[in-house]
């Protein structure tokens, strides 16, 4: 059965700039201890937002003025690193609905995908456009836009990426590859009944 389609996110957009945020600064290892990703939110770039005392330190996502962000801006390389899919649970959990970042690891790409949540590349000057905006006020929409491709904001717009296979998943609805598995069930169920060594001892 395919999943609601995804054709755009809305949100207020918050910048974490750098280049090759790795899936252990996105989330450290010591969090991942959990049965299910729920609450993986709070730890979100916890290291770098939090002291050893669990004090807030200077950082874009401790600033008051974005903390209803839901698109996340950053560098190059987005999410490098080991393959933990923690990484865009937490980002997911935190309440962020989309990233436009330089360039995105692979296998975050793809995990980020599965959650439904668009990442979307876009030069570094358009990039700083939109970081620009923003930070001129910290309440300006920001929308991807999956179908046609762009980042709007204001009365502005940027193109952005997304790969062919990432945008049909999210426009028809099968972004989770776990739901294409279930709709297959009834097929797979039809061939088992005609295997002999499949049947009834």
């Amino acid at each position: 059965m395919p999943l609601p389609p995804i054709l755009s996110v809305t949100g207020r957009a918050v910048h974490v700039p750098g280049d090759d945020l790795d899936t252990d600064r996105i989330i450290p290892a010591r969090f991942m201890k959990c049965v299910t990703f729920d609450g993986l939110g709070q730890y979100m770039f916890y290291d770098v937002r939090f002291d050893e005392n669990g004090n807030p330190k200077p950082h874009p996502l401790n600033d008051p003025r974005f903390t209803a962000a839901s698109i996340l801006i950053s560098g190059n390389n987005f999410g490098c690193g080991s393959s933990r899919e923690h990484a865009p649970q937490s980002i997911y959990r935190a309440g962020f609905r989309g990233i436009i970042a330089g360039g995105f690891a692979e296998i975050f790409f793809g995990n980020s995908i599965t959650l439904g949540m668009p990442c979307v590349t876009a030069e570094k000057a358009d990039r700083d456009r939109l970081v620009a905006a923003i930070e001129t006020d910290p309440n300006l929409p920001v929308t991807i836009d999956v179908v046609h491709r762009r980042i709007h904001f204001g009365t502005d717009s940027v193109p952005c990426g997304l790969r062919d296979t990432a945008r049909t998943g999210l426009i028809e609805g099968r972004w989770d590859a776990l739901g294409d598995l279930l709709d297959g069930l009834p097929e797979v169920e039809r061939l088992a009944a005609t295997l002999p060594y499949l049947g009834p001892v």
